[in-house]
């Protein structure tokens, strides 16, 4: 039920979405050039590793010894405005549409972070991800890992198309004010070091 809820919402959707997802690349063409994605190995269900894509919002920039600068100094004010408003996330409907994502669920974290979870924590595994979830209208990146993944846990538990849909319409509120963007005192989320 859940994957079709996703399969139909992203199609019925799409005279809405594509073609700002068709105005967002050419901004970020001609913002930051080429390539206009991202493209990064995430764990999804069952910790099984797909390609997340996403719009880019950082450029390439290297310091003198030839090292990827931090994603502080990256991260352009354009960068910034589609963070803020959650438009470097569109591509991900492509993921989700392959199957590899749903609409809600939890966020697929890093790769590296597979090894650190507490076996409760990795729990957050059983389900697909999402492109939102209940961290993310709960406070997004503003909250602790340990808050984020409890309320990971409690999604996987308690799950259901009414939920989805609450969470999608609160994702939007929250998106439109641009809370819990980031940490403060980072241009974006905190490493999971436990």
């Amino acid at each position: 039920m859940k994957r079709l809820f996703d399969l139909i919402v992203v199609l019925v959707t799409l005279p809405l979405w594509g073609p700002l997802l068709l105005i967002v690349a050419l901004l970020v063409r001609m913002n930051l050039g080429a390539p206009l994605f991202f493209r990064q190995g995430r764990p999804g269900r069952s910790g099984v590793v797909f390609q997340l894509i996403k719009f880019r919002s950082m450029t390439d920039a290297r310091g003198s010894d030839g090292r990827v600068l931090s994603d502080t100094e990256r991260l352009t004010p354009f960068g910034r405005a589609l963070r803020a408003t959650s438009l470097d996330e569109l591509p991900e409907l492509w993921n989700v549409l392959r199957g590899d994502m749903s609409l809600v669920g939890p966020r697929p974290l890093l790769v590296a972070y597979l090894p650190r979870y507490s076996q409760e924590q990795a729990r957050r595994h059983e389900v697909r991800p999402g492109i939102t979830g209940l961290a993310q209208i709960k406070g997004r990146n503003a909250m602790s890992w340990e808050e984020k993944f409890r309320w990971d846990v409690y999604y996987v538990d308690n799950h259901s198309v009414f939920m989805d849909i609450k969470i999608l319409f609160v994702t939007l509120w929250k998106v439109a004010r641009r809370e819990g963007i980031q940490a403060d005192g980072e241009a974006t989320a905190r490493e999971f070091n436990p």
